[in-house]
Parts: C-alpha cells; sequence; structure tokens
C-alpha cells in the first residue's frame, strides 16, 4: 500500500522559500515590504543552513542588480519584493532579459499606484506581462492560485527559466501569499543542468562574456531577432490554463490567481441553478493561453474578473479576437470581488441574451 504523500500547513510566501531551496537556489537577495517578508524571513532562517547565501539588500535596485550577478555565474538566484519594489527593478529586470539570464522574481502584489496600501491586488498584470522596463522582452510569469502553486509553480520558474535563458516571475498576491493550507512540498532537485554559458572562471576553455548591451548597432537587431524567436518557441510550447467546466458552457468565467477561486464558487453556485458555466484560469500570464479559447466553440460570452481596473480583459479580448463578447468585472486599489458579485454580474450577462 503506497503511503499517502506528507503535507505540512505553510503559508503561500513560505511555500515559495522552501520549494525555492529544494529546487537548488542558493543565492537569495531581497528587502523587505509588504506582504512578502515572510518569504524573506524564511530564506533569512533556512537559505544558509542549506549552504546558500542569503543577502537583504540595501534597496530594490542593488538586489536586482545582485540577482544579475549570480545568474551571471551560473547560480540558481532569486529576489523578492511587492509592487512598488518590483517597479524599481524594472531597468534591472529588462537587463536580465538583454542579457539571457535565468533568474527567479517574485511579486506578492498589492494595492497601487504609487506606494498604494498592503491590499492584495492583480493591478501588477501589465507591469509583469508587457515588459515594464524598455525595450522589446518578455519574462515568463506564472500565477499560483493556491499555496500548493506558490510550491509548484516556484520550482516550475526555475526549471524554465534555465532551459530558455530567461526571467520568471512568479505573480501571486497579499491573499495567497499570506494564507496558510496545507502543501506538498517537492522533492529536493538532485541535480541542476548545465550552464556552459556561465561566467565562471575560464581556465582551460574560452572565455564567456555576459553582455546586457552588444557592441554595435547590428548586433544589437539581431539580439533581438534572437530574443523573438525565442519568445515564440515558448509561446508555441508553455502555455498553461486550468479549464473548469468549459466543455458545454454557454458563459466563461476567466480569473487568475486567487480570483479564479471566488470565480470557481461562483460557477459552481450557478451549475447548481442549471446555468453552464465554467472558468479559464490562466496559469502562465506569459506566455498568456490563447489557445485555451479556441477550444471552446460553444460559448457565447466571456467575463473576465481581476483585482485591478482591466488589465488581463485585454488578453482575453485579443484571444477571443471578437468572435464573442468580453465583459468585466473588477476594481483596483485592494478590491476583492465577492463571490455573489461575481455570480450577479454572470447572471445579467446570461439573461441578458449573452450581449455586450
Amino acid at each position: 500500500m503506497q503511503e499517502p504523500t506528507r503535507r505540512v500547513l505553510m503559508k503561500g510566501n513560505e511555500a515559495i522559500g522552501e520549494a525555492a531551496i529544494r529546487a537548488g537556489c542558493r543565492f537569495y537577495f531581497g528587502y523587505p515590504i509588504t506582504p512578502q517578508n515572510e518569504l524573506l524571513e524564511y530564506m533569512a532562517s533556512h537559505l544558509p543552513a542549506a549552504g546558500g547565501v542569503f543577502l537583504q539588500s540595501e534597496s530594490e535596485l542593488a538586489g536586482i542588480s545582485m540577482l544579475y550577478g549570480a545568474a551571471a555565474a551560473g547560480k540558481r538566484a532569486m529576489v523578492s519584493s511587492s509592487s512598488p519594489g518590483i517597479s524599481l527593478m524594472q531597468e534591472g529586470i529588462s537587463y536580465l532579459a538583454s542579457a539571457e539570464l535565468p533568474a527567479l522574481i517574485v511579486n506578492i502584489s498589492r494595492g497601487g499606484p504609487g506606494l498604494g496600501r498592503i491590499a492584495p491586488a492583480q493591478s501588477d498584470y501589465l507591469q509583469a506581462t508587457k515588459g515594464g522596463g524598455h525595450g522589446d522582452y518578455n519574462i515568463l510569469v506564472l500565477a499560483p492560485a493556491s499555496v500548493q502553486e506558490m510550491a509548484d509553480l516556484t520550482v516550475l520558474a526555475f526549471e524554465l527559466a534555465d532551459a530558455y535563458r530567461v526571467p520568471a516571475m512568479v505573480l501571486g498576491d497579499g491573499i495567497v501569499g499570506q494564507m496558510m493550507e496545507p502543501v506538498a512540498l517537492p522533492p529536493p532537485v538532485t541535480e541542476l543542468p548545465p550552464k556552459p554559458w556561465a561566467a565562471t572562471g575560464c581556465e582551460g576553455r574560452p572565455r564567456n562574456l555576459i553582455l546586457s548591451a552588444p557592441y554595435t548597432d547590428a548586433e544589437l537587431v539581431e539580439l533581438n531577432r534572437r530574443l523573438q524567436r525565442k519568445y515564440a518557441a515558448i509561446r508555441a510550447r508553455e502555455q498553461r490554463a486550468e479549464c473548469v467546466l468549459m466543455d458545454d458552457a454557454e458563459l466563461g468565467i476567466v480569473a487568475f490567481g486567487i480570483a479564479a477561486r471566488l470565480a470557481l464558487a461562483a460557477a459552481d453556485n450557478l451549475r447548481e441553478r442549471g446555468y453552464r458555466v465554467g472558468v479559464i484560469r490562466p496559469v502562465t500570464l506569459w506566455p498568456f493561453p490563447e489557445t485555451a479559447f479556441r477550444a471552446y466553440p460553444a460559448v457565447r460570452a466571456y467575463l473576465t474578473v481581476e483585482m485591478n481596473e482591466g488589465q488581463m480583459v485585454q488578453d482575453v479580448r485579443l484571444a477571443v479576437n471578437g468572435a464573442v463578447p468580453v465583459h468585466f468585472l473588477g476594481q483596483g486599489g485592494g478590491y476583492v470581488p465577492p463571490v455573489d458579485a461575481i455570480e450577479e454580474q454572470a447572471l445579467a450577462i446570461l439573461e441578458g441574451g449573452l450581449a455586450r
């Protein structure tokens, strides 16, 4: 008889930290900011015992630069912060993308704009998925909806970052970061992929040179072309979404992260009342899982539910490409949509003939 998987009660932020250590991360840089401080505290307590280096940087600008250095040396490394801190890191994230350095950035987002407040929000979607820094680049963006996924997607983020030599972000929010749930932790990684490109000392081999800015205009053009080929491959291979109750759905609710759990509760309630409602939960925000929307031609309208003023809804409309109406329910500044509000909006669409 197979033994049951052992699960541990942890906060989401703590699950990220433990999963990162088990995934082979040995360098962490960060600066305190709510609501992600439990992650920083967990790494301070546990990473040195695993033979790693914890360093509280003097600022977010310093932290992202330290991450660049560790990644350039071929190490699995990460930085974490919350929304205003991630804003300060945007130039460094652009440099990481330009230098094709795999690294993990964790954003446990809060309400904005500006300093905002510590209430949970999803208003960093555009910053994360559209490249908040300068230039033409993308980073992988994964959106956990549970403490279990905080762990699982942290491991996946490291794996995908290494596989494609791109930075990756785990984009959570203050609820999923702070809440506690049982989590089955991943087994420790015993072998990391080789990184022959890394700057590790060149005795016995040609030197490696990590560049964020090529020397000539022609080289920069070629870098951009190479990056776009890589991003096209990622779009083709790495789209991920969870589709629930969608096979016969007339109305599809689209939500990510903690908002998706509220959307699923609303869909369950509406199903009990005889309405054909399903949920598409994007797990990868970049690449956006546009192919998921092509699998359900019976859907007559979508409702996008977000904890912001309407950011992912733009990608949903692009994915649908005008085939059906796309409605929006959301609010910025720390608003968490209640289940009954989602049901009310869904009923208005359903009973209004699924019109725009």
